[in-house]
């Protein structure tokens, strides 16, 4: 039971427990439950936006699948190897009940698992990734409130750290409404709710994808809109967050490098294509892949089957 209160706002402390439900000692905890309705809602507008492109069902659910499957081996397979030091034995990597996941690795594995398929099915890719990739961006805002209930994944009111430099926060933080404060029965500490800052910043994102969607010019700019957007506000959120993962001797955040190459990698594709005045939007089917699942039909009409 974690109290919360945010005194610039007035709200005084409430009281929070991390378990939604209790089955006799079974518990369940609100961050799965969260989760898991973050994951179902980028599944439904992923459905939604493969519609539109005819998607056949039944590569859909291949797609959805394999996506939240290597989505979620991603995200603790990339913690686990940014911190090796902590797993001496080889059991405790499949603890994912005791924390340690970092979404990064689930937009790798996921998407990695997206694009195999999509190959796999004869789908045009970068239609596919401008259909899922907000989608995805929504889960992310979603989600983030699952670190709110576990009172966790906040972020510094002391300092902020922008590559290895560290720059105050202490006159900032006492006038910021947003400072919360957190008393788990022993400490009670003001903290960044860095979980708001990027629920917020994805809604944005999302929102204004969701504009400008008709307007792309070319299949894969959605894609590199999510990115791109995603990359610039982690890259300064992750700068408040003490629980970073670091790499060089402990000097760079992970995620603010990662977030720092993907918007700049995003930004430069996007220039690029605006410059060349690339135009190019294709079917979400290949055409030899309409042809085969034509025939597909027509055998199994042939046999007296439902396809």
């Amino acid at each position: 039971m974690n109290g919360i209160s945010f005194p610039n706002l007035g709200i005084k402390e409430f009281f929070i427990d991390p378990v939604a439900i209790d089955f006799g000692g079974v518990e369940i905890a609100w961050y799965g439950i969260i989760i898991a309705t973050s994951i179902l809602t980028a599944i439904l507008y992923s459905y939604l936006r493969l519609k539109q492109q005819k998607i056949i069902s039944d590569h859909y659910m291949d797609l959805a699948i394999a996506t939240v499957v290597f989505g979620v081996i991603g995200t603790r397979l990339f913690y686990v190897l940014t911190n090796l030091e902590d797993y001496k034995n080889f059991w405790d990597i499949f603890k994912v009940w005791e924390g340690g996941l970092a979404i990064y690795g689930g937009i790798i594995g996921g998407m990695s698992a997206l694009i195999i398929s999509a190959v796999i099915k004869k789908m045009y890719v970068p239609k596919v990734l401008d259909c899922v990739g907000p989608g995805v961006m929504l889960a992310q805002a979603i989600g983030r409130w699952g670190n709110f209930m576990n009172a966790e994944a906040y972020g510094s009111s002391t300092e902020f750290i922008f590559f290895g430099k560290s720059f105050s926060l202490s006159a900032w933080a006492q006038k910021n409404p947003f400072t919360m404060v957190i008393n788990d029965g022993i400490n009670e500490i003001a903290v960044q709710p860095t979980f708001f800052y990027e629920c917020v910043w994805n809604l944005i994102g999302f929102i204004f994808i969701n504009i400008f969607y008709k307007k792309k010019r070319y299949d894969g700019e959605v894609a590199l809109w999510y990115l791109g957007w995603y990359g610039l506000g982690r890259m300064f959120i992750e700068g408040l967050r003490t629980d970073s993962l670091f790499i060089f001797n402990g000097s760079i955040k992970v995620s603010q490098l990662i977030g720092l190459i993907a918007f700049l990698v995003c930004l430069g594709l996007l220039i690029f294509f605006r410059i060349r005045g690339f135009k190019t939007q294709k079917p979400l089917y290949l055409k030899d892949a309409i042809e085969d699942d034509l025939a597909d039909s027509e055998e199994d009409n042939d046999n007296g089957t439902d396809n």
